[in-house]
């Protein structure tokens, strides 16, 4: 550990400064602190120091602006970037452009000691590995600077410019997809084709098909040759949502070609390169379906090499606010009248449990903008809106059966595109309701299938023929 060490501190606050001195230098480390970047920039091109630690906004510059030429300057120099504005733009930036960690304000005196640690015993990526900055101007996909939302603009940040396979995870809502766009734009394949298909929206006859693309004649309603997502995303992104939702004969041929890197078209013969990079996303608790064989272990390794971890809005209610804020400029750029909460309806927000998480907040605040006349909101409106009762988020009513065959229809003919299913639909769909109808019909029946035909209100040879092409496994007496 190399304690005689010379840290540089650049930050126009006084009191932070003190605060980090006074640590580094009980740590043993020597500081020397500055409030511009001028001086700061005058001891690095001096030769001076053994790491610096910089403020984004100083009086005279911007601490990020300054990382490049230190790189050209003294490529070895290791640099920590703090900053009080919290975004995933600053922690993508500091990153791209050079610097070592990025520590959001206020932090962990004791991590930011660490950090200095680890920085000093660290080698130094390439120069010429940096990626291009991005624009300070570009609007920013993520909103929230909480605690929680800071681990995962620090893992997003050091994933820019890498082909590293990630895997988000999250419940329903928290912005998983939002956060592969994210990945995909701060990369260097920004501008290849993003490429999202949704494994829970597609019929599982129809997946293999989806992914790998078929040849003309590949099987009834094939008239012409397809390209699958794989091909359709080539140099680009592929982001399978809802990846618990896969069924294992796709899970087999997603890891083959995972493990091998090529891929073969339905009814076709010749291999083609995959060029990809894959996101995974999933609610689903994946080493829970690996314990009740319905998630195959050894894809989960090959999808988990980075886990992002998406945390719930009940988790980091302090970005209620900026998020309304978001909202509300949103709808008003669609001509509706935007609205403002009082801190009494704030307040009622912050203890709702968000069972739908940030989408369930963003149609709440488009309701308000809707269907309120009144320009300021109460807490009276949100409890109109979320009911009395919703604290309990266990009490939620969940959707009618035609309701959520409807959505999940809209989402399959959504990933379509502009273009219509293979032919045979109804036939297919059918298929998907029977199976499991019959299925759940047998085990509650506990496999007479007399008692299951009179409940299901179907002659007995039907059912029995029904089994045998849906191949159901009867087991007498189970439960």
């Amino acid at each position: 550990m190399n304690t005689s060490a010379t840290i540089l501190v650049a930050d126009d606050d006084s009191a932070i400064r003190t605060v980090v001195s006074q640590a580094l230098g009980r740590a043993g480390y020597t500081v020397r602190t500055t409030g511009d970047a001028s001086t700061l920039w005058q001891w690095i091109d001096r030769g001076e120091g053994d790491l610096v630690i910089t403020d984004v906004v100083m009086p005279d510059g911007n601490g990020l602006d300054l990382i490049p030429r230190i790189r050209k300057t003294r490529p070895n120099l290791r640099i920590l970037v703090m900053s009080a504005q919290s975004t995933l733009l600053t922690a993508v930036q500091a990153t791209e452009r050079g610097a070592f960690e990025y520590l959001p304000k206020p932090f962990d005196i004791n991590e930011l000691v660490s950090t200095v640690r680890k920085a000093l015993e660290a080698r130094y990526a390439p120069t010429s590995a940096l990626s291009p900055a991005v624009p300070q101007e570009e609007r920013l996909p993520l909103i929230g600077r909480s605690p929680a939302m800071q681990e995962v603009y620090r893992t997003v940040a050091r994933l820019v410019g890498t082909d590293l396979t990630v895997l988000i995870v999250g419940e329903s809502g928290t912005g998983k997809e939002l956060i592969a766009r994210a990945l995909h734009d701060y990369d260097k394949r920004k501008k290849r084709a993003f490429v999202a298909v949704n494994m829970a929206a597609i019929p599982r006859e129809l997946i293999e098909s989806e992914l790998f693309g078929h040849e003309k004649g590949a099987f009834t309603g094939a008239m012409q040759r397809t390209q699958g997502r794989f091909e359709q995303a080539r140099g680009g992104t592929l982001f399978l949502d809802e990846i618990g939702d896969m069924p294992m004969e796709a899970q087999t041929r997603l890891l083959r070609v995972l493990q091998d890197g090529v891929y073969t078209t339905v009814g076709g013969r010749t291999p083609i390169r995959a060029d990809a990079r894959i996101i995974a996303a999933t609610h689903r608790d994946l080493p829970r379906l690996i314990r009740q064989g319905f998630f195959r272990e050894d894809l989960y390794y090959r999808l988990n090499v980075v886990p992002v971890r998406v945390p719930a809005l009940r988790h980091r209610t302090e970005d209620i606010q900026e998020l309304v804020r978001h909202f509300m400029a949103k709808v008003a750029e669609q001509g509706l009248s935007p609205k403002v909460l009082n801190s009494a309806a704030m307040e009622r927000l912050t203890r709702h449990p968000w069972p739908g998480n940030v989408r369930e907040l963003e149609n709440l605040v488009s309701r308000f903008a809707a269907l309120y006349a009144q320009e300021v909101i109460g807490p009276e409106a949100i409890d109109a809106e979320l009911g009395h009762d919703s604290i309990d988020a266990t009490e939620a009513k969940s959707p009618g059966l035609s309701l959520t065959i409807e959505q999940h229809l809209a989402a399959y003919f959504s990933a379509h595109g502009k273009e219509l299913p293979a032919a045979g639909l109804f036939e297919r769909v059918m298929r998907e309701v029977e199976r499991p109808l019959i299925t759940l019909t047998l085990k509650a029946t506990r496999g007479n299938q007399i008692k299951a035909a009179e409940v299901l209100g179907l002659n007995r040879n039907t059912l029995r023929k029904k089994i045998r092409e849906l191949n159901i496994p009867v087991v007498r007496g189970g439960k």
